[in-house]
């Protein structure tokens, strides 16, 4: 099993599924790493619990590597130093000799918000008390009692390896600690080059003063990590991701001001991120901000400025550190680190480390006066997206804003009206064409309008579920957006001219409707859905207004039996918009939003819900009973498998979890296709029964 020539590891949150961490964990073990640093995430998953999982999976298919699963890093605060010997002991039995503990306080906000005290001088004590208490438990020794009169504790398992210990903290009192005692550092995410280096000379001078080797010492640090196609598409997707928008909010002022930036800078993204306003927050990100704190580009990119935090920090052990835990990033990052390994060495200290580049003041805190550029910069030039990729993402983007899922309810309302022309004899297959495409075109430019304004609005953000992200992460420009809702809609009117020329002026009235129907549903001036009125106007518009105006367009007639059956088709296209706007209450109301589902509140939402999609159902039956729709049309009811699973998704989420309903927009738009579609087979079932 290969080794790579310089070590680099892989830096992994505890989150998801640990089995794919294993995996990953292999994958970058095989690849040559060093090893896998696995942290605790508040409030996700436990680190440990990981940690266990990759070691006992690493230890199982044992292959002579060296490679080393760590803890990075686990906290004195909320394990108690015995527990924290005992975890130790425990996973040196599975990996013996390649297990790592790296350990800090973690943000005193975590542990505030656990209501637990922080004190800044109190918690240097606190990490220093500990690592002294886990190696005498480690070595054997019994500690005394924190209880006077009870027996000491006596350690009851075996000796275990030697474990290093790594300090993880970005305070002087920290570095210094680790300088003194600890086997290593463990540098945070989000550290910049200039802040690094000084941190590690305040290290090695720490460890000379207390008489130690400043090489036996390891530095390590998570650098967190985006890879993509090029540069300027890493840097606009990692201004769009939580985690990223997060990470620059809590910058220190030490870290900013030996980086080159403002505190102000940091205030603001602060200030918008604290606002739940988190595209506003990504756009304040400047790209130089991203290149100081993070390693974004191609996985060349992302291994040069690894180099540069090794050769100019002084750097030891990169720890690469996906942004988005995800298959095809991890893939991306192992075979960075392997370039990063390839890079020829160079002479002098610090494998040639141009120490001019970060100049060191007299108390140790590196300066950037120096004007000659930083290794970031020469990553500056960007490589374009080659024609096929740019073509994938541009129609990715297209897909998502589109929402297709939702155009069953724009498709089954004229097919609806259609199938009633054909059943009585007058269906022109050019009008109905028509009238589908002008359907569909309309369906679009609304759901392109909706995304535009509900930015705006701050609806949807970045953390919104189920919206499409289009706009938010800036896979489309808003600019980009309009003119593809105004083509949408020109190419509707174009085919409006056509049906007018058909079927006369009322079409004039029915196509002035959807027009302003669709694109005032969140436009200025009407904008009727923040006013409580979607639900019951997109009845209108997409239940009888298009099973009627489509049944004209094919026939040029009007149609009482048009209308009645478009009440149950109009009911389940008002219950998807329903469903989305009682899953999205707590994100209208923060926006300042009024739907109806805010307005009745979730109890009565609920049951509105539940009542448009049984709905549909009664009126069926109903209109069947007194024969005013054909008795075929009740093939509806082999839909009802759907109906279960929608009814099943909201009394769940009507108890509180909030999960279950995360897709009703979606499972709802199923039950209206299989509702309508059955319905459209079952007027026409009539029509062959008929004749």
């Amino acid at each position: 099993m290969r080794t790579l020539a310089r070590p680099i590891g892989l830096g992994l949150a505890a989150r998801g599924d640990p089995k794919d961490v294993l995996d990953w964990s292999r994958r970058a073990r095989d690849a040559g790493l060093d090893s896998v640093w696995i942290h605790d995430s508040y409030y996700e998953r436990d680190a440990i619990t990981f940690a266990s999982v990759v070691a006992q999976g690493i230890a199982g298919d044992e292959d002579g590597t060296g490679f080393r699963v760590a803890l990075g890093a686990v906290n004195p605060y909320t394990r108690h130093p015995v527990v924290l010997a005992m975890t130790g002991s425990a996973l040196d039995e599975i990996l013996p000799g390649r297990v790592v503990m790296g350990m800090g306080t973690g943000l005193p906000l975590r542990l505030k918000q656990m209501g637990i005290p922080y004190d800044p001088g109190a918690a240097i004590e606190r990490v220093s008390a500990a690592i002294d208490q886990v190696r005498a438990l480690w070595a054997g020794e019994r500690l005394p009692s924190a209880t006077p009169g009870l027996p000491p504790i006596q350690p009851m398992f075996a000796p275990a390896h030697r474990i290093p210990i790594s300090i993880a903290a970005y305070r002087k009192e920290f570095v210094t600690l680790a300088g003194q005692k600890a086997d290593g550092y463990l540098a945070r995410p989000a550290e910049s080059i200039p802040s690094l280096a000084g941190i590690l000379d305040r290290l090695r001078a720490s460890a000379e003063e207390a008489g130690r080797d400043p090489a036996s010492l390891e530095s390590a640090g998570y650098l967190l990590s985006l890879v993509d196609k090029t540069r300027r598409e890493a840097l606009n997707r990692a201004k769009r991701e939580p985690f990223v928008i997060y990470m620059m909010s809590i910058l220190s002022d030490i870290s900013l001001r030996r980086a080159g930036f403002d505190a102000g800078l940091r205030d603001a993204i602060a200030a918008a991120w604290r606002a739940e306003d988190y595209t506003t927050a990504g756009n304040l990100v400047p790209d130089e901000l991203l290149d100081a704190f993070m390693l974004c580009g191609t996985r060349e990119d992302v291994a040069e400025k690894a180099m540069a935090f090794h050769r100019v920090a002084g750097l030891h052990l990169p720890l690469l550190q996906p942004v988005l835990q995800e298959e095809r990033q991890i893939d991306e990052l192992v075979a960075a680190a392997a370039i990063y390994a390839s890079i020829p060495s160079e002479a002098g200290g610090r494998e040639g480390a141009d120490r001019s580049l970060v100049t060191v003041s007299s108390d140790g805190d590196p300066s950037t006066d120096d004007p000659r550029p930083r290794p970031a910069d020469a990553l500056a030039d960007d490589r374009r997206l080659g024609l096929l990729e740019g073509a994938r993402r541009r129609l990715g983007a297209t897909w998502e804003i589109l929402r297709p899922f939702a155009y069953t309810a724009s498709v089954i309302p004229v097919a609806a009206g259609g199938a009633l022309a054909a059943v009585d004899g007058r269906f022109a297959l050019l009008p109905f064409l028509a009238a589908l495409a002008g359907g569909v075109l309309l369906h679009s430019g609304t759901n392109i309008v909706n995304e535009i304004y509900d930015v705006r609005q701050g609806i949807d953000t970045i953390v919104s579920p189920r919206a499409s992200h289009a706009i938010v992460k800036g896979r489309m420009s808003e600019r980009g957006a309009f003119l593809f809702a105004g083509l949408a809609f020109v190419l509707a009117i174009a085919i409006g001219v056509y049906l007018i020329a058909l079927r006369g002026p009322a079409i004039i009235a029915l196509g002035l409707l959807g027009l302003v129907g669709g694109y005032g549903y969140t436009a200025p001036p009407l904008q009727y859905k923040y006013r409580a009125l979607g639900v019951p106007l997109v009845f209108v518009l997409m239940g009888p207004l298009m099973v009627v105006g489509s049944y004209f367009a094919v026939t040029g007639l009007w149609s009482v039996v048009a209308l009645i059956l478009s009440v149950p088709v109009g009911l389940l296209v008002a219950a998807i918009l329903h469903g989305n706007e009682w899953r999205d209450i707590s994100e209208d109301t923060r926006a300042g939003i009024v739907t109806l589902s805010s307005r009745l509140g979730r109890e009565w939402a609920h049951y509105s819900y539940v009542a448009l999609v049984l709905g549909a159902y009664i009126t069926l039956g109903l209109a069947v009973a007194f024969a005013l729709l054909p008795p075929a049309t009740l093939v509806a009811i082999l839909s009802l498998p759907f109906l279960a699973q929608v009814v099943r998704s909201a009394e769940l989420g009507a108890t509180g979890q909030a999960r279950a309903i995360a897709m009703i927009d979606l499972q709802t738009a199923r039950l209206h296709l299989a509702f309508g579609g059955l319905l459209v087979a079952g007027i026409l079932l009539s029509g062959l029964m008929r004749g």
